[in-house]
């Protein structure tokens, strides 16, 4: 019988090994571990997400980076200057009023019951906190439930500069509403897109298949003129069902408006670009 030998303070670990065929399988299935060095390795620890949630912030982000990538590839799209500034202007409408509310009645609520128990001090308030407390967790509940987040928005420098002398009112609002909180409302645009499209009536579409706003981007044309871009989601219509409607987003969101309907990059996306007519000369001979 044969013996293997080890440097001092080396342990040798076999695995599936037979002593008859020691000699002919001493490389196989064979691991050597330090026990006399300290594992340099450092430790780690880990986060669990939940798969469906990680693969929606996943997708989400996707679909931003690939919404900005199709832009840049566009031949419509001036080649001006292309940076993205970020929407970090501070307003009430992009708070969620129905996440303040259920967590100040929250915090009132089991502030409340602890100091009405003698576990935390100030007993004398505990009937007010509660009082105030449930009424204020039940609104925010309710605001929570009917809540309608906004929608992402893509701006480019070149378009910042031109959307106070060229965007019109219209679009200013368009653009100011699909960026904030709404509340009880199904989804964003809902009664444009209900004159639109035509929910229930002869020669429209069921309420079911309306498409889902996903996205805004603001651009600049290679002819000068300003573009705020409706990114839609519908899975139950083609193009052509938006083509034949061109005219009734010109009439809905002008005037000074021309629509123009494209395909987006993915299956299921269609952009409705609102191009203005007004221009800074324009602007300027009638002022």
């Amino acid at each position: 019988m044969g013996s293997i030998s080890a440097a001092p303070g080396t342990t040798v670990l076999f695995s599936n090994l037979r002593r008859d065929s020691l000699y002919n399988r001493r490389h196989e299935n064979l691991s050597v571990v330090s026990s006399s060095l300290p594992s340099l390795m450092p430790k780690q620890r880990w986060l669990y997400v939940p798969d469906t949630r990680l693969k929606r912030e996943i997708l989400k982000l996707d679909f931003i980076t690939r919404a900005a990538d199709s832009t840049s590839s566009s031949t419509s799209v001036a080649s001006g200057d292309r940076t993205l500034i970020p929407d970090d202007e501070f307003t009430l409408a992009k708070i969620s009023f129905g996440v303040i509310g259920l967590g100040l009645g929250v915090s009132l609520l089991s502030y409340g019951f602890g100091a009405y128990f003698n576990i935390l001090p100030g007993s004398e308030w505990s009937a007010i906190m509660l009082t105030y407390g449930f009424p204020l967790a039940i609104i925010g509940m309710a605001l929570k439930y009917a809540e309608l987040k906004p929608v992402p928005c893509l701006s480019y420098s070149d378009a910042v500069k031109l959307r106070e002398s060229c965007a019109t009112p219209i679009l200013t609002q368009v653009r100011n509403d699909v960026t904030r909180y709404r509340y009880g409302d199904e989804q964003h645009l809902e009664e444009a897109l209900k004159r639109i499209f035509q929910y229930g009536l002869g020669g429209g579409i069921p309420r079911r298949s309306a498409p889902i706003l996903q996205l805004i981007r603001e651009e600049v044309l290679t002819d000068g003129r300003y573009c705020l871009v409706l990114v839609f989601e519908a899975k139950a219509l083609t193009l052509s069902d938006f083509e034949k409607r061109q005219g009734k987003f010109t009439s809905f969101f002008g005037p000074d408006i021309t629509a123009e309907v494209g395909k987006g990059e993915s299956e299921n996306l269609y952009e409705v670009r609102l191009i203005s007519n007004l221009s800074t000369n324009s602007l300027s001979s009638t002022s």
